[in-house]
């Protein structure tokens, strides 16, 4: 349905279980890539398998806490492919921790890799994203309802949604749209400790009794680069089979 052959893709933390998923649907879609993660040895075990040739997709290991880094990758865009089309933002951190028993640096370390990296990326891209290109972050349901236990996720991703619109509004003269998703229960290893402790309630709660699959995720955002959503812009859209119902 979306031909992307003549565009490129930037996404940080590519490297998980949805954002990997993003990754071939762009792919397949035509498009050429730019993946970064911070873990570098498996970014680029998946490069490999996504694109033996190194013609269409590159890695390039990025710590999103270090602006510089990200900086870093965006230069690697633009040295390769010359400009960028597309960002989206899936670097991210999921730790339990109560908050009265929450330290400072726990605190800091789960807000600088979900908003302040999503920020240094928003930034960067900037000069390089060609007018009419798109802006996805990945949010979280955890933005709209608060999470127990994950109250520094839920307060960076609430802060990635209002930093999406702010985004929308300042890009919206040169035509590029910045929206967010905010998925629920994917079937990935990073909510499996939660499953183990919550999941038979979790399934209950959801309308849809079943998790989502990351390629649902991935359908969503290639909508939302594409010229079908080109009046779409500061939206977020829930993907959580009815889990969080306004």
């Amino acid at each position: 349905m979306f031909d992307f052959s003549d565009k490129v893709m930037v996404m940080s933390g590519a490297n998980g279980g949805i954002t990997r998923a993003i990754a071939r649907a762009f792919y397949n879609c035509g498009a050429s890539l730019v993946l970064t993660d911070l873990d570098e040895a498996g970014l680029e075990s998946f490069v490999q398998t996504l694109d033996p040739s190194g013609q269409r997709v590159i890695a390039a290991g990025t710590d999103v806490t270090k602006s510089d880094q990200v900086d870093g990758a965006i230069a690697l865009c633009k040295e390769r492919f010359g400009h960028a089309d597309f960002l989206i933002t899936g670097a991210g951190l999921y730790l339990d921790q109560l908050t009265d028993t929450m330290t400072d640096d726990q605190w800091r370390q789960t807000i600088s890799i979900n908003l302040d990296g999503t920020f240094y990326f928003c930034r960067a891209i900037q000069p390089i994203l060609r007018d009419g290109g798109a802006i996805v972050n990945i949010a979280s349901m955890a933005a709209h309802r608060g999470s127990y236990q994950h109250a520094h996720y839920a307060a960076a991703k609430g802060g990635v949604l209002s930093l999406t619109r702010s985004l929308a509004v300042e890009l919206a003269p040169r035509n590029i749209r910045a929206n967010a998703v905010s998925p629920g229960l994917i079937d990935t290893p990073l909510i499996q400790p939660l499953l183990e402790v919550r999941g038979d309630q979790l399934l209950e709660a959801t309308p849809m009794h079943r998790l989502g699959r990351p390629e649902e995720v991935a359908n969503v955002i290639l909508f939302l680069c594409s010229d079908l959503a080109s009046f779409v812009t500061a939206e977020t859209i829930h993907i959580n089979g009815g889990l969080y119902v306004h």
